[in-house]
Formats: C-alpha cells, sequence, structure tokens
C-alpha cells in the first residue's frame, strides 16, 4: 500500500463571520478556494466569550450540506424549516440547504471555552434545488474506537468495526475526529479515489515523513494509506475524505451552485423572500 503524503499544507486565515465571530478558514480562502467535494472549512473557538457571544444571526444558504461539530460549550440552532436544537459539546449536526434555508447558530453560554468546526459538502447538480432537511446527533450516538495509545472517534464513515451514524449518499464523506500520543501511530486504509485532508487542532504531528504543526490543514496526496504518528505528547486532529462530484463549483457567499446564473438566481430569490416559500410550496406538493 502507498502512503499518502502531505501534498499541501495550509496555514489557517483568520475571517470574521456571523455578527463579528473570529474563525479560522483553510478551505475557502484564496491559499484553498475549494478541494472536491468540499467548500469551506471553519474551526472557531475562544474561551473569551467577547469574541463568540454575538454569534451567527440569521443567514441563508443553498445548494450544499453543511455538517458542524461541536468540541466544546453549546450552541442553539434554529431554522426555517422549524427545527430548534442545542448543540452541545461532542454533539453535531447535519443539514442539507438544498433549494433553500434561513437558520442561525447563537452560543447558550456566557463564559467558557466554545470550540468545534463546520464543513460545508457541495451537493450534485441533480440535489441543489431538492428539499431541505436537518438532523441533530448528541454525543453518545458516535461511537469511539479505543486501542493502546489513540482514540478514534467515528462521526460519519467506518474504522475497523465501528461504523458512525451518519451516511452521506452523494459524497461518501469520512470523518474521524482522532487523539493519539506518541506511543501510537494511527493508519487507516482509504480508497485512492477519495479527496482527503488533516486538520491538526491539538499537538504536533508527523505525516509520511512531514512534520505538522498545530493549526495546520493538510491535502492528502496519492496513495491508499493514511498513517499519523505524533510528535509532541500528544496531538489531535480530525482525518475528513470524500468522493469528488467533478462539477462545476460557482459560490458566492453562503450560496454554491454550478454556474453565475444559479447564484443571481439565489440572490433574487433570497432578496424577494423566495428562499423559504419555495422550500414550503415542495413540502406541500
Amino acid at each position: 500500500m502507498k502512503i499518502k503524503s502531505a501534498e499541501k499544507i495550509i496555514q489557517t486565515r483568520e475571517v470574521s463571520e456571523g455578527a463579528g465571530v473570529t474563525v479560522h478558514r483553510s478551505i475557502g480562502t484564496p491559499a484553498l478556494r475549494n478541494l472536491d467535494p468540499f467548500v469551506m472549512l471553519d474551526h472557531f473557538g475562544s474561551d473569551n466569550p467577547d469574541e463568540y457571544i454575538a454569534g451567527f444571526p440569521e443567514h441563508p444558504h443553498r445548494g450544499f450540506n453543511t455538517f458542524t461539530y461541536m468540541l466544546n460549550g453549546n450552541m442553539e440552532h434554529q431554522d426555517s424549516m422549524g427545527n430548534k436544537g442545542n448543540l452541545s459539546a461532542g454533539s453535531a449536526q447535519w443539514m442539507k440547504a438544498g433549494s433553500g434555508v434561513i437558520h442561525s447558530e447563537m452560543p447558550k453560554q456566557i463564559d467558557g471555552l466554545m470550540r468545534g468546526f463546520q464543513l460545508w459538502i457541495n451537493l450534485p447538480a441533480q440535489a441543489k434545488m431538492t428539499e431541505p432537511n436537518y438532523q441533530e446527533y448528541a454525543a453518545e450516538v458516535f461511537p469511539v474506537f479505543e486501542e493502546a495509545g489513540q482514540k478514534v472517534k467515528v462521526l460519519l464513515g467506518q474504522y475497523q468495526d465501528v461504523v458512525g451514524p451518519i451516511n452521506d449518499p452523494y459524497t461518501d464523506v469520512i470523518y474521524f475526529d482522532v487523539e493519539i500520543n506518541q506511543a501510537s501511530q494511527f493508519e487507516y486504509s482509504l480508497p485512492a479515489d477519495l479527496t482527503s485532508f488533516v486538520y491538526l487542532f491539538e499537538g504536533e504531528a508527523e505525516i509520511a515523513g512531514t512534520e505538522i504543526k498545530q493549526h495546520s490543514f493538510v491535502v492528502l496526496g496519492e496513495g491508499d494509506k493514511v498513517s499519523v504518528s505524533a510528535k509532541s505528547e500528544s496531538a489531535r486532529f480530525i482525518l475528513v475524505a470524500g468522493r469528488p462530484i467533478g462539477e462545476p463549483i460557482v459560490q458566492y457567499g453562503p450560496f454554491v451552485m454550478n454556474n453565475q446564473d444559479e447564484i443571481h438566481q439565489a440572490m433574487a430569490d433570497y432578496r424577494d423572500g423566495k428562499l423559504v416559500q419555495q422550500k414550503a410550496e415542495m413540502m406541500s406538493a
């Protein structure tokens, strides 16, 4: 088996989102506009409430899926489909924006650490205007594989005989939260035709002989096996992979479509209050 190399290493870029929340962005920056099928990755984290309390007030989406994974803290979700939920430490949400949804994500705490990830996953053209959907998952539904020196939380996909509760029918996304110590080495066989990356958010690590610093986003190269070892006392990272869609990606803010005309239509629908009406009409059809 061929070990995947660290093909490209990107240091995150600080971006202000929502009502002024600072996030560390890797995919969706000038250094990496997208990584088919992934459109954006934000890592948010702070123990200063002044930096997160304003949250992410109402905003629209169309044309893709969002997957939000909370590491620490509490975030309240509300959307135009009528869903209301609370994301606590270790929990996650999968939201298919599809033809259109308006939602908000607001902290439910006034102090303490708020930390997590949001990943945008593209939808194929045939699914971009399908009915939106929302699913929330409590921390305890995600299985964890543990052996000497390592712990793998399986959110999507399968590791050893452990299977995550979420299935992406369009891009076969794999998403693991992995923690290892210096005495162990994480290895995982991964289909060579999947796009894959590692984001290191705690400690230092090594991937195929390349040393990786904290807060580094690593695009994995050709091969069919991932191998990561810790260079500090411990290291923690997410490993994500997905099947490329192979279609044009045109993004404007919260809309991800296949061409500019579709972007203009999404903007017009949102401006005219039709983004949610279209969804309501589909549900009653």
